[in-house]
Parts: structure tokens; sequence; C-alpha cells
């Protein structure tokens, strides 16, 4: 059963994994790696994994014995008294046979305390070795529990016939109630019961416990003393000793319960000695007593009133503040409204952003992007900046609530927060001629007070709710604190801004976009804006600002595009060349392999803006060409073939699925194509991933002409290098996609024929999330290239390092010792398979790569594109 209780977890969770501790000489302990201590007051919401035979001590099953036992103590604390009192011996069998179950049952539990774990004090571990909790409990608690446990006919044959045995060791067994004051404490921090029900209990039980305990004593007081007449409850019946013993014990109480409320000694009072000392004791502790209940009682019942009462004092004050000033009604209507929604809220258990205050950051902003992340990122503002930026924005809002009729934002009020509408609605209103007309509704999920804000000037419109509203507040220090890391995300949110002006078609929007393109013209907005805004935007002069004041000109944007990508694309050719002059990369690839001169291309745009691109020792070599090469085949461009090679690349190469802009060509027939393919060199016999050459294509499609440029009309036999053939089909067009199916050692004219390979160029994709944007142009990395004595203009280099796994990345190999030419080879993946590469190539036995100054190159990382490297074999 124990172990049982032990592999139980405590919420139905699995069980977490735990860390094998050595704590104090033990190597057996197990560290709750979830969670350091358990929930306060109950049950841990976390699994725990024990040794076998070893009780969590907050299994809900053992907090289940322990609240059984609680209840057996409270038999104890009545029984006790009253057998220490009125009881020389067990003569009542109802009361010995009820001690005697009740002590079997705390028996028990001595024994199950061997074999529940305990929390180390110093280092907040659940020690489960079962020597070291018999250790502790043998050092602490284990002798008074026994002595508690101990049958009271046992103790009237030990001890001697003259002591009053049976009601004093009666009176050892109240030590077990530290359980319920334990079990009072852990309740009182329980959040699902009532803190107010716990403590009335609590008041309840020690009054009782102190009424009941001190009427047992006072009567043995009488029942001991010599003379029985004179006696403090002989007052009352002159024979108390042959009178029925629930009368004296009601009597007693009476006693008891009439001293401890001081309502006086009529009837009984002290007469001896003995009870006069007794009595003067009780009466000392009963002050005390009595200041810790009326304490009590008063503290719970101003906790639960003082609420009301504020809410009525602050209530009142803001209306005599009203009267005493003569506020118009509206406002005195808003200023009760907020009072009355901030105490409903209070009341409620609504303070939302009290709760998120009071908790570490980390969690706030886990809780504050859990709730509202997604509302965020509708927002047209935020459209596309980047990931982390949102998350800090969320973690950055505060949550308001407002009742309807509140005016949010007020017209030509200082541009300080912007505010999101959660839920409710708002209308932007216009004072015209001296009427206001609503201008607009705000929705759930709208933004109102942006303009103010990222422009710097006075607000446009009054924002009212309509409804009960809770609204997100972001303050415009904290934006622009959390937009300055990122330079990119600042122009996304400045080009949201000014498309969403335009779409409004208002006079007044238009002539704001207006002066706010003036203001970006100038530089003078507080938001950061990059390169790539400006570039897209065609504005020269800030383009020109921005490089002065130290932006890095080959800062990238979304997809990895620089500045010179954008203006490239654009074609204008202002903006390329004020970025040429201030040391742009003309080479840059984007995250697509496009560099600028393609993008002129592509646009079709003049050969002044080409020439200037070349000037500057623009080449498609650097970019994707076999890219380019297949697109252009792939659209049966002959010029634009002819372009690609006029600019430095080589059509012959493959892609990185193996397959080659000739293969693209005999795929589409294009006779005239493949032609021009084969004067630049292209290869007929080159396999691609699947042993396929364009000689085989070509006889597969039965185009004539094609073949006798190839000079043949063969039929070879394939041999494979993977498990899926490509099947080709000359009869459709070469607008269809490329399938293949399973087979091996097939002979490719045995095949069914299904459409061609046919790759389009890709498009650029909208993406809803841009990645975060380089460190240089941010402030931060402003400052530190100006601490490091860089000048980001002056930049015009680029270390062309390539990730291993770079398909695109190209090589140029020779052999020590063979007299052929160098060969141009793609970069695998690792070092071996470039050896084995270049073995083949050259048909040596080489074993190793050495770098053009001589050293030994053991790891693919640090081979970069263009590299010349030279194979060597051992013995050189």
């Amino acid at each position: 059963m124990m172990n049982s209780w032990v592999k139980s977890s405590v919420c139905g969770e699995k069980l977490s994994e735990v860390d094998r501790t050595s704590v104090g000489g033990t190597t057996t302990q197990f560290s709750l790696t979830n969670g350091i201590l358990p929930s306060l007051g109950a049950q841990s919401n976390r699994g725990i994994l024990l040794r076998r035979f070893v009780i969590a001590p907050m299994d809900p099953r053992y907090r289940g014995w322990e609240m059984f036992l609680v209840l057996l103590v409270f038999y104890t604390a009545w029984a006790s008294p009253f057998e220490f009192g009125f009881l020389q011996k067990p003569s009542i069998k109802v009361l010995a046979i009820a001690d005697n179950i009740v002590n079997g049952f705390f028996a028990i539990d001595i024994i199950l305390t061997f074999f529940v774990a305990y929390l180390d004090k110093k280092t907040y571990l659940l020690v489960d070795n079962r020597k070291n909790i018999a250790w502790r409990y043998i050092r602490t608690w284990f002798v008074f529990d026994t002595i508690s446990t101990v049958p009271s006919e046992l103790v009237l044959q030990i001890l001697p016939n003259d002591v009053r045995a049976y009601g004093l060791f009666s009176m050892l067994r109240l030590w077990r109630l530290r359980r319920v004051s334990k079990m009072i404490s852990r309740l009182e921090k329980d959040p699902k019961i009532n803190y107010f029900f716990v403590r009335i209990c609590k008041l309840v039980c020690v009054t009782l416990f102190t009424v009941h305990s001190a009427a047992c004593f006072y009567y043995l007081l009488a029942a001991s003393y010599s003379d029985p007449k004179k006696t403090w409850i002989a007052l009352s019946m002159e024979n108390f000793e042959t009178e029925n013993m629930w009368l004296r014990y009601v009597t007693s109480i009476y006693w008891s319960i009439t001293t401890v409320t001081t309502v006086g000694y009529g009837d009984l009072h002290p007469v001896n000695i003995r009870e006069m000392v007794f009595t003067i004791f009780y009466m000392l502790f009963n002050l005390g007593l009595t200041a810790y209940l009326i304490g009590n009682m008063t503290n719970l019942v101003v906790h639960r009133t003082s609420r009301t009462r504020n809410f009525r004092d602050k209530l009142q004050a803001a209306s005599n503040f009203a009267q005493r000033n003569k506020i118009p009604v509206r406002l005195q209507d808003q200023m009760v409204g907020h009072l009355c929604l901030k105490y409903r809220a209070d009341s409620e258990g609504l303070q939302q952003q009290e709760v998120l205050e009071s908790l570490p950051k980390a969690i706030k902003s886990s809780i504050s992007h859990y709730l509202f992340y997604s509302l965020l990122d509708k927002v047209y503002l935020f459209r596309e900046v980047s990931n982390d930026l949102l998350f800090q924005l969320v973690s950055e809002m505060k949550a308001e609530y407002f009742p309807p009729k509140e005016d949010v934002i007020l017209q030509n009020e200082a541009p300080t927060d912007l505010y999101v509408l959660v839920h409710g609605a708002m209308e932007l209103i216009l004072p015209v001629n001296g009427v206001e007309q609503v201008v607009k509704e705000v929705k759930s999920g709208d933004i109102c007070g942006e303009i103010g804000v990222l422009c710097y000037r006075p607000q446009l419109f009054t924002v009212r709710t309509k409804r009960l509203c809770q609204l997100l507040r972001l303050n415009r220090t904290s934006l622009l604190n959390l937009v300055q890391a990122n330079v990119g995300d600042g122009a996304i949110i400045m080009s949201n801004l000014l498309e969403h002006l335009k779409t409004q078609h208002d006079p007044l929007m238009q002539s704001l976009v207006d002066d706010i393109e003036k203001m970006i013209a100038q530089g003078q907005t507080d938001l950061p804006l990059g390169l790539c805004f400006a570039a897209a935007r065609g504005d020269e002069p800030l383009l020109q600002l921005l490089l002065k004041r130290g932006s890095n000109p080959n800062e990238r944007g979304m997809k990895d595009r620089t500045a010179l990508h954008v203006a490239a694309a654009n074609g204008n050719e202002n903006c390329v060349s004020i970025l040429l002059t201030s040391g742009a990369d003309p080479n840059s690839k984007d995250s697509e392999g496009n560099v600028p001169l393609w993008d002129v291309i592509m646009g079709k745009h003049p050969e002044s803006l080409i020439k200037l691109l070349v000037d500057h020792g623009a080449t498609l070599a650097s970019g994707d060409v076999p890219q380019y090469a297949c697109y252009a085949v792939e659209q049966d461009n002959l010029e634009l073939l002819q372009s690609i090679v006029r600019h430095d690349g080589d059509v012959t190469l493959p892609k990185s699925d193996g397959t080659t802009p000739l293969d693209a060509a005999v795929i589409n027939g294009n006779a005239n194509i493949v032609k021009f393919l084969l004067e630049q060199g292209a290869d007929i016999d080159k396999n691609d991933a699947d042993g396929v050459t364009p000689r085989i294509l070509a006889d597969l499609h039965g185009n004539v002409e094609i073949k006798a440029l190839f000079g043949t009309s063969c039929k070879k036999e394939v041999s494979l290098k993977s498990d899926n053939v490509v099947i080709l089909n000359k009869k459709v067009d070469s607008t269809n996609s490329l399938k293949k199916y399973s087979s091996t050692g097939t002979y490719l004219d045995d095949v069914t024929l299904v459409p061609s390979v046919h790759v389009d160029m890709p498009q650029v994709q909208a993406h809803p999330r841009a990645r975060a944007n380089v460190f240089e142009n941010s402030l931060f990395g402003v400052v530190s290239a100006a601490t490091r004595g860089e000048t980001s203009a002056g930049v015009n280099s680029y270390t062309r390092s390539v990730p291993m796994g770079n398909q695109s990345a190209r090589v140029i190999l020779r052999c020590l010792g063979k007299s052929e030419a160098s060969k141009l080879v793609r970069l695998p993946d690792t070092i071996q398979e470039l050896v084995e590469i270049g073995n083949m190539k050259f048909g040596c036995h080489c074993t190793k790569l050495v770098s053009a100054h001589g050293a030994e190159i053991d790891e693919i990382e640090l081979v970069r594109d263009g590299d010349h490297l030279t194979l060597m074999s051992d013995e050189n």
C-alpha cells in the first residue's frame, strides 16, 4: 500500500524526472527538479519519485490519514482533561474502550512515520533514506508519541496505587494537539478554503478547550481538598461527590465560562486558598485570551468591511471635490464611474495588473504573451515586425479597464501613450464648429493614439469609450526604447503607419502623411529608420542622412536583402549610386541567392543602372547562377540566358539537386537554348542526382533537332544512385511538375511516362514575422562600433564564410603532381566527401587537403566560398 502511495502522482500528472543528489553523506536522495517546495498549505502539483516503501508527505492519501488523526485529536482534547479531573480509574468502560482504539490508531501512525520522507530545511530536498528518516524521528518526537500511546491499564499496573496515575497519564496525550495546530496553519495558507472561516474555527476551538480544561482542573481542586464542605462546588451542592457526574461537569463548565466572560461571581466563587490562587492565574490568563479573541475578531471584521469603507470615503471625497470646484456633470459622472469600476474590479477579484506586478518578470512576460500576443499580432502597426520586438511589447503593455462614456485620450493632449482595445468599443471624436462629431468607431484589435506617439505631435482626436472597455496601454518611452535596439522594426512600423494613413481617403489624413514624410526626410522622427526603408521609398535625402550618421551600407532587412537590393529592384539609380559610393557590397546575396545585378536584370531596368553596378564590381558569379539559368530556360528566354553569361555567370553549373540548365532545356525542347548551352561548355553526359544525363533525356523526348546536336540516339541503361527514377513524358507541355516513382535497375524506355520537370523562379512570399535585424545598425551597435574606432560607411568587404552543407558554395581543387587543370566543385558536408570528390575527378589517391598557404584543413567550417585547395597524400 505504501509503495502505491509513493508512486502516485499528486495531481494525476506523470512523474517528473528527478536528479540523484548527495546531501549530508547520503547519496540516495532525489531533488525536486520541477519545484523546490510544495504548494502552500495543501497538495503539491508535482509528481515526486521516491524509494520503494517511502511515503511522500504531500501525497493526498497520507494527507487524508493526517486529517483522520486530527479528528481523533479532538476526542483526546476533550477526554484527557475530563479523565484527569473527574476520574481516578477507568470506571467508564466506553471511555476506556474509545481511548484504546484511539491509541491503536496513533500507534499505527508511529510505525508509518518511519516511512515518511521529510524535507531537509537546509537543502530543500526530500530525504527518502529510511535510516535518516528513522534517526530523525527518534531524535525528535518518537519518545513523546510513544508515551502518549501507552494504554492506561498498563500504567495503573506499573505505578504505585497512591499516585493519581490514570488522570496524569491521560494529560500526556495532549501532546497530540500539535497536529491540530499544524493542520490549521496549513489551512490558513490554502487559497481554496475561506480564511475567515478557518480563523473563526480556530478561535472557537481555543476558547472551548480553555473553558473545558479549566473546568476539569477546578473540579479536581475541590474533589481532592481535605474538607469537601469548604470548596466552591459545595456552595451549590453539599454532597457533590454523590451527585451525578454529568451534573458536576456541567456545573464546572458553568463556572469556567462565567469566569472567562467575566460576568461575575454570584453563586460560584473560590472558597479555599488553593481555589483562590488558581482563579487568580486563570483570570490573568483570561486577560490575554480575551485580548486575543477580540483582536482577531476585530481584524477579521475590519478586513471584510475596509474595502467598502474606503470606497465610500473616496466616493464622498470625489463628490465634495466636484461640488466645490463646480465640475461639469459629465466629468462628475466619469469620476464616479471610474471609482465604481475600480471598486467592482477589486471586489470581484479582477486586479489583473496588480497580480501581474507582484510576479517575477519571466512569469509576467509569459502570462502577458499567453493573454495578448495573438491580439497584438493582428494590430496593423506591428504587422511583419520581428517576434522579439512583439514579445517585448506585450510584456511592457499594461491592461486597464475604463467604464462607459469615459475619455481615454483628449484632443491636443501630450503624446505619452497609445492604446490597443482588447474588448469593448470606443469612438474617435473631433469637434467641428463647436459640435462633437464621431470620426470613427474603434473596435477590438484596433489601436489609437499611435500618430501622436510615433510622430510626437498633439493627439488628433478625443477617444471616448462607448461601453465597458479593456485596453492595453503602452508608454511612448517604452516603445522607443525597445525599437531603438532594432532599426528594421522601426522602419516597418513607420511604413505600416504611412500605408494605413494613405488608405483613409481623408484630406486631414493626406495632409498628415505629407507632414510625416517631410519629417522623415529631414530625420526629425524619434523612431529609428533603416537604409532599407529609405531605399524602398526612394528617399535620397533620408538615405544620405542615415549614411552620414554611420549606418552600415550593408544593413540587411527581411530575407537578408540589403538596401542595395531594394534600390536595384526598384530601379532607383540615384539611390544605388549613393549606396555604392558609401561602400555597399555590389555582390551581396539575400536568403534566396539573389544579387543586386540580378534584381536589375529581372526588373528590366535601364542599361545605365547595370553599367553602374558592373563598374563597381558587380557580377552574377557571386549569386545563385544555376538558379538564374534554370529560370531563364524555363521561360524560354535566350536573351536572359545570354545576359547571365555576359555578366560572368556560368550556365553549365548544376543546382543543389544536381539538375543543370541543359536538363531543363532538353525537357522543354528548346533547341536554340540547348545549342547555346553546348557552346558554353555544357556536358551532355553529366549525371544528375538520379543518374540521368541530358543525352538520355533527349532520347526519351525524341526531339530530333536536339538529338542531332548531341550526335546520338542510343538507349542506355541507367545506374541509379537512389530508389527513385525520374520519369518523363515527351507528349506533355513543359508546365507540368516532376513526379518520381520507386524503382531500381529499370530501363527508362520501359516505364510509363509522366509530366516533365519545370522549376519556376522563387518569388518573394509574405512572411508573418521578420527575423531580428542586424546588431550593427541598432543604437547599441553604432555606439560599440564608434568605441572600437570603426566606421560603418567604409565597410566594403565581407567575409564569405559558408555554413556546413551549403550546396551553393564552390571551391577550386587541384591535385599535387597532376597536370590536369583545376576543377570547380561544390562544397559537400564533410572534408572526407570533398577528398573523395577530388580523388574521383583527378584519378588520384589523396588523403588530405591543404589551403593556398600550405595549412592542412581538418574541418569543413574552415572552407569558404571560392577557396583554392590542394589535394595531397600522406607521402607528400
